[in-house]
This record gives structure tokens, C-alpha cells and sequence, in this order.
């Protein structure tokens, strides 16, 4: 015996009312997400046209291998119209302060990640987790203070120097480093970390050997992140490093312009003729926006680089 079962018509005519409302729903969310990335696209990409069509009126050789301390002739030959000085000294304080600022934060917020994950427990680990949210969220100009104090306790007022604008940018750094290491290594299936334990493999080499080596791509992403995050500062380092006009490589002593103070002074403090500080200050923030770009792609090819072998 075959019994045959019908749906009856009320049935179909609600599911096709409920299907029909569900695409027109679905397409009006399309429709409304297209619309706000492209309200949240537009503005940026006419921030990065400004900043490249007018930065290249002065991206040449001649504009990262001269600095700010003009000759007599010079001067004579800016106030002339003619195209003098550049920000040589500003791109390698830059990689100075941001190179010191890395060696200082990142081992920390590597081993502090380390041991809120796999070792933190009790009061200790609380603590130094709510420091790391409050430091996360501290204002930069704060973290300048700070840097400033210190070095004025212990040097005397009126101190500058690329070490304390590199400690003022460890400051803002180290906990961005912390939340992301902790993050990726939180990632880590426990079933690798037991499958160490049960061969026999003491804690410490099983993180060295296969926690790390398995989250080392998202770590170096992280502290990518941290670094494009500091190297943009401005406010910190007017405090702490200061400004100058020609090429200091000794972070110790001395003050040190970098690329953002660079682009602020010229822009906002020109001199005659104006439109070469304009022109300088935008080639200063392509050159920015250049730096962090290679940083993000270095930090890619290292990813895939490191990762270990038959992930994927």
C-alpha cells in the first residue's frame, strides 16, 4: 500500500512568502554594507590619492639624501625658488627610534604573552593582565609624559634624545605586542601541547618547539601591527626626542626628528617659500605610508616563511 503525502496550498504560498521576504532582506543587507564600505573606502582613498599626488612633487634621490641645515647659499637659493634640503635625517631617525622601541617591547610582550597563557595564574596573572589593559589604553601623549619625567629625573631638564622617544614608543607598543601574542598562542590546540607532555617533553621546550613555531605567523602580523601602530606617533615625540635639522645617529645623546615630527613641522611651522615645506611635508608622510606598507609585506613573506610545514 502507498500512501502519498501532499502539501496542502496554504503551506507552499506561506514558504514561498517567507523565501521571497528572506531575499529581499538579504539583498537590502547587501545593498546597505556595499553602501557603508564604500562611505568608510571613500575617505581613505582620498586621503592616500592627496598623499601620494602631492608627496611626489618631492620624492626624489635628492629629497632622502639632504636634511635641514641649509648653507648661506642655500637659503639664498630656496627664497630663489629653487628645490633645497630634504628629510634624510628624519627617515633614519625614524628607523632608529622604532628599531630601538621594537628591541625593547617586542621580547617583552613576547615572554609576557608567554606566561599569561601558559603559565599566569593567581593574583600575579590578574594583575599584570588589567596593567596590560590599562596601558592599551592610555592616551600617547600620557606615554610622552612619562618617557619625559623619567629621563628628566634621572638627566636633568631640558633632556632629548632618540632613547627616550624610543622608550615613550615601547610604552604604547608593549601591551599591542602582549594582547596579540596572547591571542595567537591562545589559538594553539591544547591536543599539540598534550601530544608534547605525553613523549615526555618538559613545558618550556614544548612552547619553544610547538606553541611558538605554530603561532609564529600571527605573532609577526601582531607585532607588525604594533610597530606600524608607533611609528606614526607624533605627540610623544616632540616631548621626548625632539626636533633638529640635520643627521644625529646617536639615540643617546642629542635630539632626533623623525618622519611624523617632520611632516607636522613643516606643514604646519613653514617657512619661506611656503610651498616647499608643503611639498617636503607631504613627501615626508608618502614616505610613511611607504614604510609601513613594506613593513606589513615583510611581515607576510616572514609569515609564510616561518609557518610550519603541512599546516594547510
Amino acid at each position: 500500500m502507498t500512501v502519498t503525502v501532499t502539501r496542502s496550498r496554504p503551506v507552499d504560498e506561506f514558504e514561498g512568502v517567507v523565501g521571497r521576504r528572506r531575499r529581499v532582506t538579504d539583498r537590502l543587507a547587501t545593498v546597505v554594507m556595499t553602501f557603508a564600505f564604500a562611505i568608510v573606502l571613500f575617505p581613505l582613498l582620498s586621503v592616500a590619492w592627496t598623499v601620494v599626488e602631492a608627496g611626489l612633487e618631492r620624492f626624489d634621490p635628492a629629497f632622502f639624501a639632504r636634511n635641514m641645515e641649509l648653507t648661506l647659499d642655500e637659503l639664498a637659493a630656496a627664497r630663489a625658488g629653487e628645490t633645497v634640503g630634504g628629510a634624510g635625517h628624519a627617515v633614519v631617525g625614524t628607523l632608529i627610534v622604532t628599531g630601538l622601541a621594537a628591541v625593547m617591547s617586542i621580547p617583552l610582550g613576547v615572554l609576557t604573552a608567554i606566561y599569561l597563557v601558559e603559565y599566569g595564574r593567581g593574583k600575579l596573572a590578574r594583575s599584570i593582565t588589567a596593567m596590560v589593559d590599562v596601558m592599551t589604553g592610555i592616551p600617547s601623549i600620557v606615554a610622552g609624559l612619562f618617557a619625559y619625567a623619567l629621563f628628566v629625573i634621572f638627566f636633568g631638564p631640558g633632556t632629548r634624545s632618540g632613547l627616550a622617544g624610543a622608550v615613550a614608543l615601547a610604552v604604547l607598543m608593549t601591551p599591542i605586542v602582549v594582547r596579540a601574542t596572547e591571542e595567537m598562542l591562545r589559538l594553539v590546540p591544547d591536543e599539540l601541547r598534550e601530544a608534547s607532555y605525553a613523549l615526555g617533553v618538559p613545558r618550556w621546550k614544548t612552547i619553544v618547539k610547538v606553541v611558538i613555531p605554530t603561532s609564529i605567523g600571527g605573532i609577526v602580523t601582531g607585532v607588525t601591527l604594533a610597530v606600524a601602530r608607533v611609528i606614526g606617533e607624533t605627540a610623544p615625540l616632540l616631548l621626548t626626542a625632539g626636533i633638529a635639522d640635520g643627521l644625529n645617529l646617536n639615540p643617546f645623546s642629542g635630539r632626533m626628528t623623525t618622519l611624523p615630527v617632520y611632516t607636522y613641522r613643516s606643514y604646519k611651522f613653514p617657512s619661506l617659500p611656503v610651498e616647499a615645506y608643503i611639498d617636503r611635508a607631504f613627501a615626508a608622510a608618502l614616505t610613511l605610508v611607504l614604510l609601513v606598507a613594506l613593513l606589513f609585506a615583510v611581515a607576510r613573506i616572514l609569515a609564510t616563511v616561518l609557518e610550519p610545514k603541512g599546516n594547510g
